[in-house]
């Protein structure tokens, strides 16, 4: 018996992808990519995309998908990009935006047209799909519903999450929506809601820190670790069940310019051990890019 179970921990060492797997593989690594037609109009564009991902260890892009994609020469190059990606095991999930697609009614029926048509590509294009659906809907911009405390939007906005996320599982695919700490600041019963409508979300956790706030490296990185923390104990306080979704933190180009990679670090490390922490995302390639211009 005790040389079955050495030979199975051998084996188990052995299989690619198995016990021998870092730290990094149980995390989401994402990045936004915006504006896809004018990323595929770009010689060697994709490749850039790719060995971006792989300097950077991340596993997920969230590649902008709207009508102006669904033409066939930009399905052939998005179909191309997502070969390119998963050959990388990175995952490609399509990212849809929108300021009021919380409103049931024409705003809520354009994003789920929108939806189809990701469900269209992928009965299409069988062999490279997209893996899941990335939501990006702030209802929170549009003026009636600024201030603190301000949540009447949330009922609508969850029946749309649940929307997308049953036509997303009818045709496997994952959904992961973005949120502003403003989502956190609800009651238990609201957060509760919030919380166990998707599997996965990502909190945009933007202006901590600023270039130009003289403060130094170490301050900001004490400063996110202080708040990451904050957040994500907030989001899950009183909360109960087991179909809560796990949180991924969202930081942004802007805030930390080059240390970017360093802040994302810095939030893995503090939330590592928090079982309800899915992981980071960056945005954006596109800020990225733009740098480099």
């Amino acid at each position: 018996m005790r040389i079955a179970v050495t030979l199975l921990a051998a084996l188990l060492c052995w299989v690619p992808g198995a016990a021998g797997q870092g730290q990094n593989d149980q995390f989401v690594h994402g990045v936004w990519v915006w504006r896809t037609p004018i990323l595929l109009d770009l010689p060697a564009r994709g490749e850039a995309l790719r060995d971006f991902c792989r300097s950077n260890q991340i596993n997920e892009v969230y590649l902008s998908f709207t009508s102006q994609n669904s033409a066939a020469p930009e399905q052939q190059e998005i179909e191309k990009l997502i070969e390119l990606l998963h050959k990388s095991h990175i995952r490609v999930e399509a990212l849809l935006s929108s300021a009021d697609a919380d409103e049931p009614g024409k705003h809520r029926d354009k994003l789920m047209g929108h939806v189809n048509e990701v469900v269209t590509f992928n009965r299409e294009h069988s062999h490279q799909r997209f893996d899941g659906i990335h939501l990006d809907i702030e209802p929170q911009q549009r003026q009636e519903n600024k201030g603190p405390g301000n949540l009447g939007f949330l009922p609508n906005l969850l029946d749309t999450y649940r929307a997308v996320l049953t036509v997303a599982e009818q045709n496997q695919m994952t959904v992961n929506a973005d949120i502003s700490n403003k989502f956190l600041k609800a009651d238990a019963s609201q957060r509760q809601a919030l919380m166990s409508s998707l599997p996965r979300l990502t909190l945009m956790l933007y202006e901590l820190s600023s270039p130009g706030d003289g403060q130094s490296t170490a301050a900001q990185a004490d400063k996110l670790r202080q708040s990451s923390t904050k957040f994500m104990d907030a989001a899950y306080q009183g909360l109960k069940g087991n179909n809560l979704a796990k949180l991924a933190i969202g930081l942004r180009t802007a805030d930390y310019q080059q240390q970017l990679p360093d802040m994302l670090k810095v939030v893995q490390d503090t939330l590592s051990a928090n079982p309800h922490f899915l992981g980071w995302a960056w945005h954006s390639y596109n800020d990225v890019t733009e740098a480099a211009k």
